[in-house]
C-alpha cells in the first residue's frame, strides 16, 4: 500500500493562490490515476480533480479554470494548483491514489488509498 503525504495548506486571502502537493511512497500511477478530494465542515466529501497516467484530467465545475492537477513521476509528487481562491473552496484536501475508468463515454475516478489531508482555509 502506498504512503500519500500531502503538503502546501494553509490560510490565503481571497483571490490568493496555493500549491499543494502530494509525496507518494512509490510511483504516483501506481495504479492509472491519482485525484485530490476535498471536505468542507458539515459537506460531503467530493472529487475536485483527478488525473490519469496518460495525462487526462477532470475537474469539479467548481474548479474548472480555476484548479489545475499535475503530476511527476520522476519525484513521485503530484500537484494541485489553486488560483482565484475562494471563501467556499475552504476544506480539508485529501491527496489519493486510484483507478480511472470509462463508462458509458464518461471518464470515472475511484480512489483506493487517501493520505491525512492537509486545510485550506480562504479567508480575510
Amino acid at each position: 500500500q502506498v504512503q500519500l503525504v500531502e503538503s502546501g495548506g494553509g490560510l490565503v486571502q481571497p483571490g490568493g493562490s496555493l500549491r499543494l502537493s502530494c509525496a507518494a511512497s512509490g510511483s504516483i500511477f501506481s495504479l492509472n490515476a491519482m485525484g485530490w478530494y476535498r471536505q468542507a465542515p458539515g459537506k460531503e466529501r467530493e472529487l475536485v480533480a483527478a488525473i490519469n497516467s496518460g495525462g487526462s484530467t477532470k475537474y469539479a465545475d467548481s474548479v474548472k479554470g480555476r484548479f489545475s492537477i499535475s503530476g511527476d513521476n520522476a519525484k513521485n509528487t503530484m500537484y494541485l494548483q489553486m488560483n482565484s481562491l475562494k471563501p467556499e473552496d475552504t476544506a480539508v484536501y485529501y491527496c489519493t491514489r486510484g483507478l480511472w475508468y470509462s463508462m458509458l463515454g464518461a471518464s470515472n475516478y475511484d480512489p483506493y488509498d487517501w493520505g491525512q489531508g492537509t486545510q485550506v482555509t480562504v479567508s480575510s
